[in-house]
């Protein structure tokens, strides 16, 4: 099978993480696999893809909407799908999700296929709700099937006519559960902590999110004092990056306890920082169901999250986390510093952390139920020839319109 892939951005993110893990797994099953992402990279992250995956870097596509550069873009994924001809294009994310969908249709793909990882017409304005429900729309007119991250993303699509209930698939983002469930502390946690070597370990609030302003890291901080004011010796740990990362190291020097936060970038070992953890928190304004709420249940973590679509699904308040109000992120940190304060109901939390069941976020389960959702796509017509290889990595090679890395 020829699968092709698009995305908006290649960072490192939970859309972008789910969607490496698919293409690895597809890889070694013996799958043809074309990695097609736009203009914003880590170059880091598309550096170690190198020699496992095929990689196209499109430059025209980015995540604002700009009529020139979209158009542009259009027209390069539709000579690409059309010189390559895959059997699945599988977009993902949202300008990703209506380019991608367009060209495919133009290039007559027999398999399209959408990743709805988040929906961009939740929590927006009037205006841009309409817009980017008419895009989607547009879009969901040549879309065979739909794979959700949650339950509460296909209620979503499916209340606003985005395909039917047939055509929609719940998978869940999945990831190594032993990873996360086995983890010890990160070597020499004082240097991550700020603490002098030997000294105890202080009470520790990991926010482990991209530094992306629906996150509302600089919302959490600002709110943080409460929680410094009652725990002077806490250390809240931000790991990730991002776009935003300007904004929120300035609102931590702004702060009054610039000391208590600890801004360390990516880290490899989720896992471990997660064990260190005392409270994991997430404040996203908006999201499809974050698999970090998942990590943090694998590892054992008392957590509070923002109330989001489809959170209920496996947050149960007050039984293996706190669930707090989307809009107030102050309650999130009044209920971490609850937390910090009762080891009783932190303990209780963190217990019922480890009994979730988490086994359809397990690794192995996504990608054999993208899988045969490929399969059920494909099953009526399979295309009957394709182009001759040779010819076509030769005219990839040959143009010149800013892809890169094929």
């Amino acid at each position: 099978m020829k699968i092709l892939h698009v995305l908006t951005r290649l960072l490192r993110a939970g859309s972008e993480e789910n969607t490496l893990a698919c293409c690895l797994a597809q890889a070694r099953h013996g799958h043809e696999v074309l990695l097609v992402h736009g203009a914003e990279y880590d170059p880091r992250l598309r550096a170690s893809l190198t020699g496992a995956l095929r990689v196209v870097t499109l430059e025209k596509l980015i995540n604002p909407i700009s009529l020139s550069r979209d158009i542009s873009a259009f027209g390069q994924l539709t000579r690409l799908m059309r010189d390559w001809q895959p059997d699945i294009v599988h977009t993902h994310q949202s300008k990703a999700g209506i380019v991608g969908r367009l060209a495919a249709r133009e290039a007559n793909i027999p398999g399209i296929i959408h990743g709805v990882h988040i929906l961009p017409f939740v929590h927006v304005g009037n205006g841009q709700r309409l817009i980017f429900l008419a895009a989607e729309r547009l879009a969901a007119k040549f879309t065979r099937a739909f794979i959700d991250v949650s339950q509460a993303m296909r209620d979503i699509c499916i209340a606003n006519h985005l395909g039917g209930p047939d055509q929609h698939h719940v998978v869940h983002s999945g990831f190594d559960l032993a990873r996360f469930a086995n983890a010890r502390w990160p070597q020499e946690p004082h240097l991550l902590l700020g603490t002098a070597a030997g000294e105890p370990k202080p009470p520790v609030v990991l926010m482990l999110a991209a530094l992306e302003p629906r996150k509302r890291h600089v919302e959490f901080i600002e709110a943080f004092g409460q929680v410094v004011d009652r725990i002077p010796n806490v250390r809240l740990l931000l790991a990730g990056d991002g776009p935003a990362r300007s904004d929120v190291a300035s609102a931590i020097e702004r702060s009054r306890f610039a000391n208590n936060v600890r801004m360390i970038g990516y880290h490899s070992e989720p896992e471990r920082l997660i064990s260190l953890a005392d409270v994991c928190v997430l404040t996203s304004m908006r999201e499809g169901l974050p698999r970090v709420m998942m990590q943090y249940l694998a590892g054992g973590r008392a957590s509070v999250v923002s109330h989001l679509p489809g959170v209920e699904e496996v947050v149960q308040h007050g039984v293996n986390g706190i669930v707090t109000p989307a809009e107030d992120v102050g309650a999130a940190a009044a209920a971490v510093t609850d937390l910090l304060e009762n080891q009783h109901y932190r303990a209780r939390l963190a217990d019922g952390a480890k009994r979730t069941d988490l086994s359809s976020w397990g690794l192995e389960s996504m990608c054999e139920s993208v899988e045969q959702i490929y399969q059920s796509v494909l099953d009526p017509a399979l295309p009957a020839a394709r182009p001759n290889e040779a010819r076509i990595r030769g005219r990839l090679a040959g143009q010149t319109f800013g892809l890169h890395g094929f």
